[in-house]
């Protein structure tokens, strides 16, 4: 085995845990393909003779990738990207053996409504989060990388934690019970029961609707409030319940609406006391050609 063959083995190892950081820090699976795909390449050129700890030299290279990422978007970002913006969902089967090179992206899963809550964080407050909070990176490593001190860089990560959990609502975790009422839902929504609907959707309930920016009408990007507008706003799409299936969408149930195995949209939910709380749809057809339908549920 050649050096760069070596040394390509040793990056395949941590890709798992490289994609899962790029991707809490981006919300975008291409661009945290891209940012690991750069750290490759930034490995390539340096080499390991001077780096003790790969894992932990790669996890500080990627942060820095993404955070310069973050800073570009944000400064040529004319306008916010709105409380409409969904991130990237990641899809699988209701019951699946996991791909290992993905076992590390769907570990701990981070649920769409957290993912929502990052993107209002500064740049800086991100990273010091993400890195810390999620990957357990210490201060003094993630310090050099937002150009604080570590004791700075521990403020980032606290105000950005306040924000966190200020803003991410709380959500069932028992994959059964989600499952219940989704399958509620849909049954709802395809038999037009406008009633039925309501009893599911808490009355302060939210939807986003990402429909990308090209979309127009009825079908365009919006932020729906309580129980009654988006129960109307179910029976007015019923028609895309009859090709819908439940997946898991972040670690969660969620529906995934594919029709000859083409993703036209995903949605993720968070649901509380048997009753959904927030739904986040993607419907932005630029990315979801990226995504494949996973396979029906078991």
């Amino acid at each position: 085995m050649t050096g760069s063959e070596e040394l390509a083995g040793r990056f395949e190892e941590h890709r798992g845990h490289l994609k899962a950081v790029a991707y809490r820090m981006l919300g975008s699976l291409a661009e945290a393909d891209d940012a690991v795909q750069e750290a490759w390449l930034r490995l390539s050129r340096s080499g390991t003779d001077d780096i003790g700890n790969l894992g932990g030299w790669l996890t500080t290279v990627t942060g820095r990738i993404c955070l310069d990422l973050l800073r570009s978007r944000a400064a040529r970002r004319e306008e916010p990207m709105g409380d409409a913006f969904v991130p990237d969902p990641v899809l699988r089967p209701l019951a699946q053996v996991v791909d290992p090179a993905e076992e590390v992206l769907q570990a701990d899963s981070v649920g769409l409504a957290l993912l929502v809550v990052l993107e209002n964080l500064a740049p800086d407050e991100r990273l010091a989060f993400v890195l810390h909070d999620m990957f357990a990176v210490p201060f003094d490593d993630i310090a050099p990388i937002v150009e604080r001190s570590p004791a700075a860089t521990r403020q980032l990560a606290s105000r950005a934690r306040r924000r966190v959990r200020g803003a991410t609502p709380s959500a069932d975790p028992d994959l059964g019970r989600q499952r219940r009422v989704l399958d509620a839902f849909l049954a709802a929504s395809r038999g037009g029961d406008f009633e039925a609907l309501l009893e599911l959707l808490h009355p302060d309930v939210v939807l986003r609707a990402d429909s990308g920016t090209l979309m127009r009408g009825a079908a365009a990007s919006k932020v729906v409030q309580g129980a009654k507008a988006v129960a109307e706003q179910a029976l007015m799409f019923a028609r895309f319940a009859q090709a819908s299936q439940l997946v898991l969408v972040n670690g969660s149930v969620g529906v995934v609406n594919a029709p000859e195995g083409r993703v036209q949209s995903v949605m993720g939910v968070t649901i509380a006391d048997g009753r959904i709380t927030g739904m986040y749809i993607l419907a932005d057809p630029e990315r979801l050609e990226r995504l494949e339908a996973p396979g029906p549920a078991m």
